[in-house]
């Protein structure tokens, strides 16, 4: 690998640094500096790593204007054996960027030609200075300046930065007024910003399924629920080929997690546009507000050539450890999809990410197979119903319904029904029990009132005897002698109540912890 417009090498750790990374903030590309390797691209590594690494980041930070925050990445990688450092540049989008100390000149200002770093001319600093961009989200006021932000303090405390009392500052959330801009605005606790998650029955927009919305929070927070909720909605299925068995996902998650972060941290958010995120029967689109960059083609873009819109999220977000190297998200996304699913216009950028091939035959398949079940559980329960008009136990109903498998009878049939109060145990508080039965529920509108079993009877009348003055639901219980509380308040407070023999000592709260029970029959 030899030294390019892009690739610049250093033996060592020169003055010239700040004059490189101004020169790749200014070119439209950025670039890529990597020391302890020379100029004809032998690997000579890099003693007192970490040291270096601080000072390389110290400096970048502190000598060049406007801000580089957010702008380059400086990593430890090993080569032939031997640690180097490789510092990440993007390409600024406050051009023109300069070295402090020389101010807005050619003495300070440089542009990469070719494998140089070569002054910028008069001219050119005064049109890229005309045309800078004013309307970023670090230069935009926030609406509210009363902003709290302790969610984002309680993200970073899981990590190794800390906010200290200036971190407003630090992190650039503030306008050169001082007052909180945009980016505050967005990170801060409460925000208008709401990212919506749709979903839909069909392949166009019309029978809206689930609208959900995460925000009015820290961004953050909001990024982090909508992570979760594809998380979700990436469903997993089975496809069976002459070979083998495989369990694939709707949609590659690594990709995905890249699309959506890239979505957020780069949305044009100076129109107050939230990205959005729509789930189809056959597909996943993303649509995220701002096209390319002026001057920035789909070639670069495609090469994962990085221009952060919103470099103050993207400080953030690599702090939390939400994005890593900068440039490499359109990368990973681009080893699991084709770079057709993107769809560029002036103002707006959008992904299409087909479903894995066979998704939707196997849900289809799925759904199908549902539907049948169903169908046949249902008319399976209709006949247990009229079959249990008297008591029946679960063998004779498996012989009635010609079944074998029990598992199947129970989780199927009688648990639904007994869960849908259509069906009931006689002997309710020892549900294993060998001499278990099952009865239907015949409500009074079919005729048939209620009946209470022999058991729930004897218990009835025991705790009409009992509540000849008030008592507590667990006071008629432990009287009882029963540790069922849903068969206790179905099988014989409720029918107790609705027949009038029991009241509540307060009716208009049903529910309220002092509530007791007493005898509606006369002493």
């Amino acid at each position: 690998m030899t030294e390019t417009n892009r690739i610049e090498y250093k033996r060592q750790l020169t003055d010239a640094l700040e004059k490189e990374v101004v020169a790749f903030l200014n070119y439209r590309e950025g670039g890529v500096l990597y020391f302890g390797i020379e100029d004809s691209g032998k690997v000579f590594g890099v003693p007192d790593i970490d040291s270096v690494q601080l000072k390389i980041k110290d400096r970048i930070k502190s000598n060049i204007t406007p801000s580089t925050m957010g702008l380059f990445d400086v990593v430890v990688e090993n080569h032939e054996g031997k640690d180097i450092v490789k510092v990440t540049v993007a390409s600024g989008s406050e051009k023109p960027y300069y070295l402090s100390k020389m101010g807005m000149s050619p003495k300070g200002c440089y542009l990469r030609v070719g494998s140089a770093a070569e002054p910028m001319p008069q001219n050119l600093i005064d049109d890229l200075f005309a045309s800078r961009v004013r309307n970023s989200i670090g230069n935009i006021s926030s609406r509210k300046q009363d902003l709290r932000f302790e969610q984002l303090k309680i993200y970073y405390q899981s990590t190794s930065f800390e906010l200290g009392q200036q971190f407003a500052a630090n992190l650039e959330l503030l306008t050169k007024a001082g007052e909180y801009n945009y980016a505050a605005y967005l990170l801060s606790d409460n925000n208008g910003c709401s990212i919506k998650v749709g979903k839909y029955a069909g392949l166009d927009r019309v029978d809206l399924l689930e609208n959900e919305e995460y925000g009015y929070c820290s961004l953050v927070k909001a990024t982090k629920a909508v992570l979760e909720k594809l998380k979700v909605e990436n469903r997993t299925f089975t496809q069976i080929t002459a070979a083998e068995r495989l369990e694939r996902k709707m949609l590659d998650p690594v990709a995905i997690r890249e699309a959506i972060i890239n979505a957020i941290i780069h949305n044009d958010f100076s129109n107050e546009v939230p990205p959005k995120f729509e789930l189809f029967a056959d597909r996943f689109e993303i649509t995220s507000a701002g096209g390319l960059p002026p001057g920035f083609t789909e070639e670069q873009f495609f090469m994962g050539y990085s221009v952060p819109r919103n470099k103050e999220l993207m400080r953030v977000f690599k702090d939390l450890e939400m994005v890593e190297q900068m440039g490499s998200g359109v990368p990973r996304i681009l080893q699991a999809y084709p770079k057709t699913i993107y769809q560029f216009t002036q103002n707006f950028t959008r992904l299409v990410f087909p479903y894995t091939e066979g998704f939707v035959e196997s849900l289809q398949s799925t759904m199908q197979a549902t539907m049948q079940a169903t169908t046949q559980a249902t008319t399976q329960a209709e006949k247990v119903l009229d079959f249990c008009k008297s008591e029946k136990s679960r063998d004779e109903i498996l012989h009635h319904l010609g079944l074998k498998n029990r598992e199947y009878l129970r989780n199927t049939v009688l648990q639904p029904l007994i869960a849908q109060n259509k069906l009931r145990l006689t002997l309710p508080d020892k549900p294993t029990s060998p001499n278990q039965k099952f009865i239907t529920i015949l409500e009074a509108s079919q005729g048939v009132p209620r009946k209470l079993t022999t058991q729930a009877t004897t218990q009835a009348e025991k705790v009409l005897k009992f509540c000849k003055t008030p008592y507590s639901r667990d006071e008629i219980q432990e009287h009882l002698e029963l540790e069922n509380r849903e068969y206790f308040r179905k099988e014989i407070l409720t029918p107790l109540i609705e027949e009038g023999k029991l009241r509540l000592t307060i009716p208009d709260k049903p529910t309220s912890p002092n509530q007791k029970y007493i005898s509606a029959e006369k002493n």
